[in-house]
C-alpha cells in the first residue's frame, strides 16, 4: 500500500509540475510580450534613424557655417578690390587685371550664395526630418513603456501562481522516495511533453494511451514502479 501511495503522490507531483510548465510557457509566450518586443525594436530603430538624421543635420550645419564664412571673406576681398579699382591711379594693364579679379570675385560670391541657399534648404529638410523622428520616437517610447507595464503586471500574476504551485510541490516531494523521484525527473527531461507518469486504467497507459494486454499488465504490475512497455513511463494503477 505504501508503494501505491508513493505512486499516487508522484502522480500529484506531476499534475503540479505540468501546471508550473504551463504557467512558465504562458509567461514566455504572452501576446503582450511579442508586442513589447516589436515596440522595443521599433523604438531602437527610430533611435538609430534619429541619430543618423542628427548627424546629417550637423554635417550640413557645419558646411553652411563654412560657406557663410567663406562668403564673408569673398565679399570683404571684393569690396577692397573694387575700392582700389574705382580709386584710379593704376596703369591700364593693372586696371584690367584688377577688373577681372573683381568680376571673378563677384562670380564666386554668386556661386557661394547659391551654395548657401542649397545648404539652408537642406538644413531645413534635416530639421523637419529630425523633428518628425523625435515625435515618432516619443510615441514609440510611450507605447513601449505601456506594453512593458502590461507585461510586468501579467508576469506578477503568473509568478504569484507559480509560487503557489511551487509551495504545493514542496509539500509533495518529501512524500516520494528519492529513487522514485530521481527516475521521475529523468523521464520528465526525456519527454518533450514533460509527462513521466500515467494513470493505468482498464489496461490503457495514461501517458501514451496505448493498451497493454492482460498478460502484459499482469507482468508490469509485479514491478515497482510499474513501467509501460510502450513508452516506458511510470504507471499508477487505478485505485480499486
Amino acid at each position: 500500500m505504501e508503494e501505491i501511495r508513493s505512486l499516487e503522490d508522484l502522480l500529484d507531483l506531476q499534475v503540479v509540475d505540468l501546471e508550473i510548465d504551463r504557467l512558465l510557457h504562458r509567461r514566455s509566450t504572452l501576446p503582450e510580450l511579442d508586442k513589447y518586443r516589436a515596440a522595443h525594436e521599433a523604438r531602437t530603430g527610430l533611435e538609430t534613424r534619429l541619430s543618423a538624421a542628427e548627424g546629417e543635420r550637423r554635417t550640413t550645419a557645419l558646411a553652411l557655417d563654412k560657406a557663410e564664412g567663406e562668403l564673408v571673406l569673398l565679399e570683404e576681398k571684393r569690396d577692397i578690390e573694387e575700392r582700389r579699382l574705382y580709386a584710379g591711379g593704376l596703369g591700364a594693364r593693372e586696371t584690367e587685371h584688377l577688373r577681372q579679379e573683381v568680376v571673378m570675385l563677384k562670380e564666386r560670391s554668386t556661386q557661394s550664395e547659391d551654395e548657401i541657399l542649397q545648404l539652408m534648404e537642406a538644413k531645413e529638410r534635416h530639421d523637419q526630418t529630425v523633428a518628425g523622428l523625435e515625435e515618432e520616437l516619443a510615441q514609440a517610447k510611450a507605447t513601449e513603456d505601456d506594453l512593458e507595464a502590461q507585461v510586468r503586471e501579467l508576469w506578477k500574476g503568473i509568478d504569484a501562481e507559480v509560487a503557489r504551485k511551487e509551495a504545493r510541490k514542496a509539500e509533495i516531494v518529501p512524500l516520494v522516495p528519492a529513487d522514485l523521484l530521481e527516475l521521475y525527473d529523468e523521464l520528465r527531461v526525456a519527454r518533450d511533453d514533460g509527462v513521466a507518469v500515467g494513470r493505468f486504467a482498464e489496461g490503457i497507459c495514461g501517458g501514451c494511451h496505448l493498451r497493454l494486454s492482460a498478460a502484459e499488465a499482469h507482468e508490469v504490475l509485479k514491478h515497482h514502479p510499474p513501467r509501460c512497455l510502450h513508452c516506458n513511463r511510470i504507471l499508477v494503477p487505478q485505485p480499486r
